[in-house]
């Protein structure tokens, strides 16, 4: 079967892309996820606000150390500001270990700051480029219009600013998601990443105290990202790649029948290993084999809401029909 595809023009061997992570922080890690049979690598995410936290703490060491001698007092006053220096040279180290393409994520804090790391990550050999976006509201006068204009300037500007391939990837807390995918369409995002996964607090009831776990999507989560995706579909000039929840090949057919280029996986990896890759990619095969279809366009899209034939699969009026028949659910799960 030909499980090739593109997006964000590459030319994907497959539609199964490993999302940004730690895990492709370890050289040995990245060739395994390669040999397994990912088509591309999001490395993980360059955040802005991880580096001035970073300079903080190096900030206050220096300051703790530097009053110790007279002749020390001066020692430190330009060191504390590392940027993302490091970063960048481990990203290029992961670029040369691979020969599939390497898409870098960026989570930036201010406008110019964007820019300038946008630029970085370009010339340390990204392939692409993927914008993390999402806003954490401080306080309760700020308008959501605010934020969505914020972000297509930092767009616009991005992409004039580099020549590699952009993408967006979004949490689905907007007021109107499809009014801000296409808002940013108009900006010529070359593609959608379909959700952030946000880590949030939790509270250790016992400790009295907030704890911050580790977050793995389940397969559920998967039912978000597949309803947009389908409503997505042949509406926007962009790509669109769904993310989280995608643990099967299964799941990664379902998305491509809901209309999506390709798929990015990282819990079921965190689970399984990388060789669920190379059992995902070996499912689709069979399933394609199975239906008689040669080539991943001969069912893209398939049943997306501008194919399908049932008018309400996409609205909220089968959201209203299950409600309805509730009782159903009784007959699966007894009382």
């Amino acid at each position: 079967m030909d499980l090739s595809t593109k997006y964000l023009g590459l030319e994907l061997k497959n539609p199964i892309i490993i999302g940004a992570s730690n895990l492709v922080t370890d050289l040995d890690t990245l060739k395994k996820l390669e040999d397994a049979g990912a088509s591309a690598i999001v490395y993980k995410s360059l955040f802005e606000e991880q580096i001035h936290l970073e300079n903080l703490e190096m900030d206050q060491t220096m300051t703790g150390i530097e009053e110790r001698h007279a002749e020390m007092a001066s020692g430190f006053s330009d060191s504390f500001d590392a940027g993302p220096g490091d970063f960048l040279i481990s990203f290029a180290e992961a670029k040369k270990a691979i020969n599939i393409p390497l898409i870098a994520s960026l989570n930036a804090i201010y406008d110019d700051t964007w820019i300038e790391y946008a630029k970085k990550l370009e010339k340390a050999g990204a392939d692409a480029l993927e914008l993390n976006f999402y806003n954490n509201p401080k306080d309760f006068e700020m308008e959501g219009r605010s934020i969505l204009n914020s972000e297509l300037d930092i767009i616009e500007r991005v992409k004039e600013a580099v020549k590699i391939p952009v993408s967006v990837k979004l949490s689905p807390f907007y007021t109107n998601p499809l009014y801000t995918f296409k808002e940013m369409d108009k900006k010529g995002v070359d593609g959608f990443v379909l959700f952030n996964r946000l880590f949030q607090p939790d509270i250790n009831i016992n400790l009295e105290k907030m704890s911050f776990p580790y977050n793995l999507s389940s397969e559920y989560d998967s039912r978000l990202p597949l309803r947009y995706v389908g409503l997505l579909y042949d509406n926007l000039d962009a790509d669109i790649c769904a993310n989280r929840g995608v643990f099967t090949g299964e799941d990664a057919i379902k998305m491509i029948l809901a209309g999506a280029n390709v798929v990015q996986v990282v819990s079921t990896v965190y689970k399984h290993g990388p060789q669920q890759i190379t059992k995902m990619l070996e499912d689709m095969e069979i399933w394609m084999a199975n239906k008689q279809y040669e080539k991943l366009e001969d069912f893209r899209g398939n049943l997306s809401k501008k194919n399908i034939r049932d008018p309400y699969a996409y609205r909220r009026a089968q959201y209203v029909d299950i409600l309805l028949k509730s009782s159903e659910i009784f007959k699966d799960y007894p009382i």
